[in-house]
């Protein structure tokens, strides 16, 4: 059993003291006072946060294929480190995650190796749907469509196919949503102006504003249609937010939509500094951008902040335009960053948890996670906010090495987090003995 007294328990909207007890993997008890029982393990929590373990509904860990960038061991370790204790994985990898016997393998090596919670996109293709309409939506997370072209080239173009998977299809469809035509138009205008050598400033104006509300528009449109079970990932503009709607409970919505932490912390003026080092599809847009999304996740039209984790080599990265590709990784950072945004007012702590962690398991109907309750699974996660950290090569656990928050000082530090019960991570130190489990879904 282990036993965490004093702690601060951010959950729910309230933010109140408490002690929690977990045993068997489970939260047994919540109370204000369990000092009197004796556990195999006590953390004092006093002055500290006790919040539900982070889901991230968008990473790209790399395996199998791209390994050299990434894996599903290193990666759900940085997750693990950083306050997540739940992923959902791309199925952009190589070979790409389109039958169902990939998909099961990707499974069976999370089983080996990662130290968190997993489940995995089955990948749609332009010629798959058959393999996609065997995906069971009890213990998938979902179906993932590229409607616009990335890292592994999974371009779902032809209308016929995306009418009949958004008619067909009896679980949640991701979608990447920036429209090719639009890209592709715009990047022969840059390459004519500039060469192979486009500034990275004008990455948001190739993969732009319109692109995006395009391609999100028809997704929007597919899915009230057919009554589909929409989620739209990364939202990078202020002109796709009215495609949203903050007039039901999340619970009832078909049509949900994701925003990404590079977006609510970067905006355009960062290249500069930044360079291909926040390259990301779709771009970081304009500051007026970043403050509508801001006020989207604040208002409901936003429902769930994530990270597109996504590691490139700093040898990809540090490449002329047409040449670095785009994505990096965030995953151990994104429970520090939005937090950060709390302690400075943009966000309350409450917000951050019901983003972070209880949205992604009510729109994905994730089976007992993703909040701090009796009888559910104890994922948990201490953060202590009088610790600073500092991001630095040192203590970077993603595979790639780097960062986007390199030489950032966050003011709080994670110092333990629980998975299935388990203490996986304390103070810097592992505990790998036991590793993460296949979550499954309420459908």
């Amino acid at each position: 059993m282990l036993l965490i007294l004093n702690a601060n328990i951010v959950n729910e909207g309230e933010v109140f003291s408490a002690d929690v007890l977990v045993k068997d993997g489970l939260i047994a008890r919540i109370d204000k006072d369990l000092s009197g029982i004796e556990a195999d393990k006590v953390i004092d929590a006093k002055g500290k946060y006790l919040i539900p373990g982070v889901i991230d509904d968008q990473v790209h860990f790399r395996e199998p294929g791209l390994t050299h960038k990434a894996d599903i061991y290193h990666e759900a370790r940085a997750a693990v480190a950083g306050g997540t204790t739940t992923f959902m994985e791309m199925p952009n990898t190589n070979p790409q995650t389109v039958t169902q016997e990939l998909l099961e393998k990707k499974y069976q090596r999370a089983a080996e190796v990662s130290m968190a919670n997993y489940s995995f996109y089955m990948g749609a293709t332009n010629d798959n749907l058959e393999e996609v309409l065997k995906t069971d939506p009890k213990t998938v997370c979902g179906v993932k469509a590229f409607m616009g072209s990335s890292t592994g080239n999974m371009l779902v173009d032809n209308e016929k196919t995306l009418d009949s998977l958004f008619s067909k299809v009896d679980i949640l469809i991701a979608t990447h949503c920036e429209d090719e035509a639009t890209i592709r138009a715009n990047t022969e205008e840059f390459r004519a102006k500039y060469g192979e050598d486009v500034p990275i400033e004008c990455h948001p104006l190739i993969r732009s504003r319109e692109a995006c509300l395009k391609s999100s528009s028809l997704a929007v449109g597919l899915a009230k249609k057919h009554g589909t079970r929409l989620h739209i990932l990364h939202i990078s503009t202020a002109d796709e937010l009215d495609l949203f709607d903050n007039s039901l409970p999340l619970e009832q919505k078909k049509i949900t939509a994701e925003a990404c932490v590079h977006h609510l912390w970067f905006d355009d003026s960062d290249y500069k500094r930044k360079g291909t080092h926040i390259k990301w599809n779709p771009a970081v847009k304009t500051a007026n951008d970043r403050e509508a999304i801001w006020q989207a996740i604040k208002d409901g039209r936003i429902d769930v902040v994530a990270t597109d984790h996504a590691p490139h080599t700093l040898e990809e990265k540090d490449n002329t335009y047409f040449k670095a590709p785009s994505g990096g990784p965030l995953v151990q950072f994104s429970l520090l960053a939005m937090w950060e945004k709390a302690l400075e007012g943009k966000i309350s702590k409450e917000k951050v948890v019901e983003l972070m962690s209880h949205n992604p398991a009510i729109a994905f109907q994730v089976e007992k996670r993703g909040f701090i309750r009796e009888g559910y699974h104890a994922d948990l996660v201490i953060l202590d906010p009088n610790s600073s950290h500092k991001v630095e090569k040192t203590n970077i656990l993603s595979k790639c090495g780097w960062s986007p928050f390199e030489g950032h000082s966050f003011k709080s530090t994670v110092t333990h987090t629980i998975v299935s019960g388990h203490l996986a991570y304390e103070n810097g130190r592992f505990d790998e003995s036991k590793k993460g489990a296949r979550i499954c879904f309420r459908r």
